[in-house]
């Protein structure tokens, strides 16, 4: 059984959370790029960006972020759960479907109705109820497709 923290909450994790976040969706010449942003959403008392933690066993099986932006151009959409990743290891256990239930009921609490996610992946959020609103570029110019759920 695995938990999710919230990244402020489970300090002690820092180095490991920015090392696996920058590795699974960073380059080469970015990871100040997540450092710094993960450091100031720990220091901030914004509600917004927000970096998460599975956890089990005392180890980082999956991570997610709430943000304001996805590095997309609809910046009049948010906020977005980005960042989804799980362990190859672990991935067919529902940890998945699990952090997008969390990253759900946490944009819920925190007074938002819709929460909306980017990607090229075809058919994955349908199944768990995400609809597909638009297509979105991205910052290097690439299409993608623009998904939202209503936390109400």
């Amino acid at each position: 059984m695995f938990e999710v923290f919230e990244l402020q909450d489970k300090i002690a994790y820092f180095d490991e959370a920015v090392k696996l976040f920058w590795t699974q969706w960073g380059s080469q010449s970015n990871y100040n790029f997540y450092l710094d942003c993960m450091m100031n959403s720990c220091r901030s008392e914004s509600e917004l960006p927000r970096f998460y933690l599975a956890i089990q066993d005392k180890t980082i099986i999956g991570i997610y972020a709430l943000l304001r932006n996805d590095l997309i151009s609809r910046q009049d959409l948010f906020p977005w759960v980005a960042c989804i990743y799980v362990i190859p290891e672990l991935r067919g256990n529902n940890i998945g479907s699990k952090l997008l239930e969390h990253a759900i009921s946490v944009t819920g609490k925190k007074g938002y109705n819709k929460l909306y996610l980017c990607t090229d992946l075809d058919g994955y959020y349908e199944k768990y109820g995400w609809t597909q609103l638009a297509t979105g570029y991205m910052f290097n110019g690439d299409s993608t497709k623009i998904y939202e759920f209503s936390t109400c």
